[in-house]
């Protein structure tokens, strides 16, 4: 469950802690203290999306949801299909958040999303300060990641986008 709709929830009965919770809750920053102990346990755990860089994951979205705000479109981005289907993409390593709201703004969900690295087959080498990453499935192959030093990540990225428009030249004849 949300921390957002359990707020929303005890909004309804009007409990004199509800204005602490809401702004809270609309900050993304719910604390259990400022909760009775009995909504203190539901509130407290977040949802969380958990996503690779370079990597998309399908999440479901609520029902009647008609807006998604991603907190920082450069941690993650989301792509809405059909039928309540979301594609949320890994960007860069981070953390940010999803917020889904109803055609009238009435927030349904949030979640936290929590992109971290694919280091199952990437080798990593440090030379003093600069570090360079291999893909290795299986065989090591030089592979742009972030945090690579400036020089190594231009040059395969350069490589990788001159044989992307390479490949695209060539399909269109």
């Amino acid at each position: 469950m949300s921390t957002l709709s359990a707020a929303a929830r005890l909004c309804r009965h009007r409990s004199p802690w509800v204005g602490r919770a809401l702004a809270a809750a609309t900050s993304g920053m719910i604390l259990a203290a400022s909760l009775p102990a009995s909504a203190a346990p539901q509130a407290a755990k977040a949802d969380s999306v958990l996503v690779l860089v370079d990597h998309a994951k399908v999440v479901r979205l609520p029902e009647k949801a008609q807006t998604v705000i991603v907190g920082n479109p450069a941690i993650a981005d989301v792509a809405i299909q059909k039928n309540g289907v979301m594609i949320v993409t890994g960007k860069s390593f981070g953390v940010t958040n999803l917020i889904a709201l109803d055609a009238s703004g009435t927030l349904l969900a949030e979640s936290l999303v929590r992109v971290g690295a694919d280091s199952d087959s990437v080798l990593t080498v440090q030379r003093g300060l600069e570090r360079e990453s291999y893909s290795c499935t299986p065989v090591c192959q030089p592979s742009a990641q972030l945090g690579d030093a400036q020089k190594y990540f231009g040059e395969v990225g350069g490589q990788a986008t001159a044989r992307s428009a390479s490949a695209m030249g060539a399909s269109k004849r």
